[in-house]
């Protein structure tokens, strides 16, 4: 086992910043939910749902701060895997990573099914079949060779794909806000507060992914700085743009609920049929820098594991050439192809939100401790409010994850059993 976090990440190049930081967690963030959720929300919440969004990003930002406060503190890589190793020891630290790849691979297979399933709008073979998988499998093999090679490309990678799916996005808000009509929100419905749960737990799905950018912290200029500012900054944009658009689908397609291609509807009333298909090519790009952020950050906290003895050492190593994490990248590339190819990444995607709600509430409750342990330095990034913050917090995510249903609490401990098993083993037999 390697000690020193200097000694654990000595072998990553230093290459991200601020900006880099943010664009990760833009594309953690920013993946399918946003070209479907519209439709679910105005279905199930109304003329409310713009509201809803609002609603969610407040929530949020009360983890995303904790999570700031908290990566103040570390400079090295993994995540939530060093917060709650350091915290409460080594198992803890092993399950919030376990949970945490678990939930980031069975998503990756189920986007990259998506994405090349939006493709098919271009080319109709592409939508099922033969086909269909092979594309599945090119696109998982091309985000592997990229991240391998180095996080220079896999950033370079993920900025432009940053570009391309905003792009689309933003021409819809910007065509379709002269034709909002205020007047029509005065008629919105407050729905019950059980209704309000529900449908916030699923429009929460398009806020989660944002704690990707906390785990290659290893390979930042400036970790402690850069991080908690990339986290607040892109959230805050995030709900606004969130905001916009719900707003935009309602005043242009107010029959849209029911659509599962929502905003593909509203840019077709906007711009025809080339609009919808600008859209549609948003979506890709959309998924794909999801699935690349997926893909640069989830096997960092494989990475981590094999460095602090959770998992062989084998995962800990670090390329020769390229000084990215191969073992760790080609281990989850695998996993989440094994997933999308057998198509059993469906039955895992069902509980993702609640296993990063899981991961979010370890997160959340190590913050007393470190600061108890680590304690404060100048220019640390401030937690106004204390550690009421963290509470508040914590009675969010516990709230949202009461309204989870009891298949997804047993899949999910199945999970934690399997992953302590594996941690035991791994533990007796050694790393090597």
């Amino acid at each position: 086992m390697i000690n020193s976090k200097e000694q654990r990440d000595a072998g990553l190049k230093k290459e991200i910043g601020q900006l880099g930081f943010g664009a990760i967690a833009l594309n953690g963030t920013i993946g399918a939910g946003i070209f479907a959720l519209p439709a679910i929300a105005l279905e199930r919440a109304g003329l409310l749902s713009p509201w809803i969004y609002v609603a969610c990003g407040v929530l949020i930002m009360a983890i995303v701060f904790v999570f700031a406060r908290v990566a103040s503190y570390f400079s090295d890589t993994g995540g939530p895997v060093t917060y709650a190793t350091r915290a409460f020891g080594p198992f803890v630290g092993f399950q919030a990573g376990w949970l945490l790849t678990l939930s980031r691979a069975a998503a990756f297979a189920a986007n990259a099914h998506l994405m090349v399933t939006y493709a098919g709008w271009f080319w109709a073979p592409l939508a099922d079949g033969t086909a269909h998988l092979v594309a599945v499998a090119l696109v998982c093999v091309a985000l592997t060779a990229i991240n391998i090679i180095g996080i220079k490309q896999g950033m370079m990678a993920i900025f432009a794909l940053t570009v391309l799916k905003l792009l689309p996005l933003v021409l819809l808000v910007f065509l379709g806000i002269s034709q909002t009509n205020p007047e029509i929100f005065a008629a919105a419905e407050i729905p019950s507060l059980g209704s309000m749960g529900e449908t916030m737990l699923i429009v929460f799905y398009a806020f989660v992914g944002f704690e990707s950018a906390v785990i290659p912290a290893g390979e930042a200029r400036n970790a402690k700085r850069d991080i908690p500012l990339a986290l607040v900054r892109t959230i805050l944009a995030i709900t606004v743009f969130y905001f916009l658009i719900q707003i935009v689908t309602i005043s242009v397609a107010p029959d849209v609920a029911g659509s599962k291609t929502p905003l593909a509807d509203v840019a077709m009333i906007l711009m025809g049929s080339i609009g919808a298909g600008i859209l549609t090519m948003g979506a890709v790009f959309s998924i794909t820098g999801n699935l690349t952020s997926s893909m640069l950050s989830a096997p960092r906290m494989l990475y981590a594991m094999g460095q602090l003895g959770s998992l062989p050492g084998w995962f800990g190593q670090v390329h020769p050439r390229f000084h990215t994490p191969s073992n760790a990248i080609l281990f989850y590339a695998a996993f989440s192809l094994v997933l999308a190819l057998s198509g059993g990444f469906v039955f895992l995607a069902v509980i993702s939100t609640i296993v990063r709600l899981m991961v979010y509430v370890m997160c959340i409750a190590t913050l007393p401790v470190l600061h108890r342990k680590l304690g404060e330095y100048e220019g640390q990034f401030r937690l106004y409010g204390g550690m009421l913050v963290p509470f508040v917090a914590l009675v969010i995510s516990i709230w949202l994850m009461t309204h989870a249903s009891l298949k997804s609490w047993l899949t999910t401990g199945a999970f934690l059993l399997v992953g302590g098993v594996l941690y035991l083993l791994t533990r007796r037999t050694g790393r090597d």
